[in-house]
């Protein structure tokens, strides 16, 4: 699984990032997490709102913060 955190380094980025690691944690899954913080990167993902969360190239979550519990019920059916 491949993961990537859509955003410029905000706090809401961040917290995704940390509750994404919580929620991956939680399942007893690993994987690799990458920063994406170029906005022209950030746009061609199709992303307007940050933060944002891609899982195996595939958005899924834009514009919040999800808890934990949501991110790993999105990671368990990703």
């Amino acid at each position: 699984m491949q993961l990537k955190i859509l955003g410029t380094g905000c706090v809401n980025c961040n917290n995704l990032e940390t509750n994404t690691r919580k929620a991956l944690e939680k399942l007893g899954l690993s994987a690799e997490i990458d920063k994406v913080t170029d906005p022209g990167e950030i746009i061609a993902w199709g992303v307007m709102s940050t933060p944002a969360l891609v899982i195996d190239d595939e958005v899924v979550l834009a514009g919040r913060v999800p808890s934990v519990e949501q991110l790993a019920d999105l990671l368990a059916s990703a």
